[in-house]
Protein backbone atom coordinates (compact mmCIF):
# COMPACT_ATOMS: atom_id res chain seq x y z
CA UNK A 1 0.00 0.00 0.00
CA UNK A 2 1.25 3.32 -0.88
CA UNK A 3 2.29 6.22 2.26
CA UNK A 4 -0.44 8.60 0.95
CA UNK A 5 -3.28 5.72 0.76
CA UNK A 6 -1.90 4.45 4.30
CA UNK A 7 -2.42 7.36 5.33
CA UNK A 8 -5.78 8.22 4.39
CA UNK A 9 -7.08 5.09 5.77
CA UNK A 10 -5.32 6.32 9.32
CA UNK A 11 -7.39 9.39 8.61
CA UNK A 12 -10.66 7.61 8.40
CA UNK A 13 -10.58 5.73 11.30
CA UNK A 14 -9.26 8.76 13.16
CA UNK A 15 -12.37 10.62 11.75
CA UNK A 16 -14.93 7.67 11.88
CA UNK A 17 -13.89 7.63 16.36
CA UNK A 18 -14.02 11.49 16.27
CA UNK A 19 -17.77 11.01 15.07
CA UNK A 20 -18.78 8.26 16.81
CA UNK A 21 -17.53 9.92 20.15
CA UNK A 22 -19.60 13.15 18.83
CA UNK A 23 -22.67 11.00 19.02
CA UNK A 24 -23.08 10.14 15.11
CA UNK A 25 -24.49 6.47 13.85
CA UNK A 26 -21.86 4.95 11.04
CA UNK A 27 -24.10 3.98 8.13
CA UNK A 28 -21.78 3.26 5.57
CA UNK A 29 -17.97 3.74 5.00
CA UNK A 30 -16.04 3.93 1.50
CA UNK A 31 -19.05 4.40 -0.78
CA UNK A 32 -17.45 3.67 -4.23
CA UNK A 33 -18.89 4.47 -7.75
CA UNK A 34 -16.44 4.73 -10.83
CA UNK A 35 -17.92 8.42 -10.96
CA UNK A 36 -16.74 9.05 -7.31
CA UNK A 37 -16.57 8.18 -3.59
CA UNK A 38 -17.66 8.81 -0.16
CA UNK A 39 -15.88 8.24 2.48
CA UNK A 40 -18.21 8.10 5.47
CA UNK A 41 -21.83 8.58 5.71
CA UNK A 42 -23.23 8.95 8.89
CA UNK A 43 -26.84 9.90 10.92
CA UNK A 44 -27.16 11.77 13.70
CA UNK A 45 -30.25 13.79 14.72
CA UNK A 46 -32.41 12.10 11.49
CA UNK A 47 -29.81 13.98 8.98
CA UNK A 48 -27.34 12.14 6.78
CA UNK A 49 -24.29 13.60 7.01
CA UNK A 50 -21.78 12.72 3.80
CA UNK A 51 -18.59 12.93 5.24
CA UNK A 52 -15.23 13.70 3.00
CA UNK A 53 -11.81 13.31 5.45
CA UNK A 54 -8.75 15.22 4.64
CA UNK A 55 -5.97 13.97 5.95
CA UNK A 56 -2.19 15.89 6.37
CA UNK A 57 0.33 13.78 7.98
CA UNK A 58 3.09 16.35 9.49
CA UNK A 59 5.32 16.54 12.42
CA UNK A 60 3.44 18.65 15.29
CA UNK A 61 5.14 20.81 17.63
CA UNK A 62 3.28 20.26 21.57
CA UNK A 63 -0.14 20.78 20.57
CA UNK A 64 0.41 22.67 17.36
CA UNK A 65 0.41 21.02 14.16
CA UNK A 66 2.87 22.16 11.11
CA UNK A 67 0.32 23.09 8.80
CA UNK A 68 -1.13 25.18 11.35
CA UNK A 69 1.81 27.02 12.13
CA UNK A 70 1.94 27.49 8.57
CA UNK A 71 -1.44 28.44 7.50
CA UNK A 72 -1.83 25.16 5.11
CA UNK A 73 -5.21 23.96 5.49
CA UNK A 74 -5.84 20.09 4.44
CA UNK A 75 -9.25 21.55 3.07
CA UNK A 76 -7.43 23.32 0.87
CA UNK A 77 -7.38 20.33 -1.45
CA UNK A 78 -11.00 19.71 -2.13
CA UNK A 79 -10.59 20.84 -5.88
CA UNK A 80 -13.29 21.68 -7.94
CA UNK A 81 -13.54 18.40 -9.81
CA UNK A 82 -13.26 16.40 -6.54
CA UNK A 83 -16.48 18.35 -5.50
CA UNK A 84 -17.88 17.38 -8.71
CA UNK A 85 -17.05 14.14 -8.43
CA UNK A 86 -18.86 13.76 -4.53
CA UNK A 87 -22.06 15.70 -6.06
CA UNK A 88 -22.83 12.53 -8.20
CA UNK A 89 -21.55 10.01 -5.68
CA UNK A 90 -24.06 11.59 -3.27
CA UNK A 91 -26.76 11.76 -5.69
CA UNK A 92 -26.23 8.42 -6.68
CA UNK A 93 -26.29 7.05 -3.12
CA UNK A 94 -29.78 8.87 -2.41
CA UNK A 95 -31.23 7.63 -5.54
CA UNK A 96 -30.12 3.72 -4.85
CA UNK A 97 -31.25 4.33 -1.20
CA UNK A 98 -33.67 6.65 -0.99
CA UNK A 99 -36.15 6.31 -3.73
CA UNK A 100 -39.27 7.65 -3.07
CA UNK A 101 -38.27 9.88 0.10
CA UNK A 102 -35.92 12.87 0.42
CA UNK A 103 -33.98 12.40 3.79
CA UNK A 104 -32.46 15.55 5.41
CA UNK A 105 -28.69 15.40 4.56
CA UNK A 106 -25.68 17.46 4.17
CA UNK A 107 -21.87 17.67 3.32
CA UNK A 108 -19.30 17.83 6.44
CA UNK A 109 -16.18 17.89 5.87
CA UNK A 110 -13.54 16.28 8.22
CA UNK A 111 -9.71 17.39 8.90
CA UNK A 112 -7.38 14.94 10.39
CA UNK A 113 -4.04 16.47 11.15
CA UNK A 114 -1.52 13.74 11.64
CA UNK A 115 2.11 12.74 13.38
CA UNK A 116 2.19 8.95 12.32
CA UNK A 117 5.79 9.46 14.41
CA UNK A 118 4.62 10.59 17.68
CA UNK A 119 1.55 8.59 17.04
CA UNK A 120 -0.80 11.81 17.91
CA UNK A 121 -3.77 13.57 15.70
CA UNK A 122 -6.27 15.82 15.64
CA UNK A 123 -9.57 16.47 14.13
CA UNK A 124 -11.08 19.28 12.61
CA UNK A 125 -14.70 18.97 11.84
CA UNK A 126 -16.75 21.22 9.27
CA UNK A 127 -20.36 20.98 8.67
CA UNK A 128 -22.96 21.92 6.65
CA UNK A 129 -20.59 22.66 3.69
CA UNK A 130 -22.12 24.34 0.29
CA UNK A 131 -20.92 21.39 -2.98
Amino acid sequence: MAKHNETGEIGERIALNFLIKKGFNLIFQNYRKKWGEIDIIMEKDKILHFVEVKTVSRKSYGNKFEQEINNYRPEDNMHPWKLKRLQRAIQTYLLEKYKKEDPVWQFDLACVFLDQEKRVAKCRFMENLIL
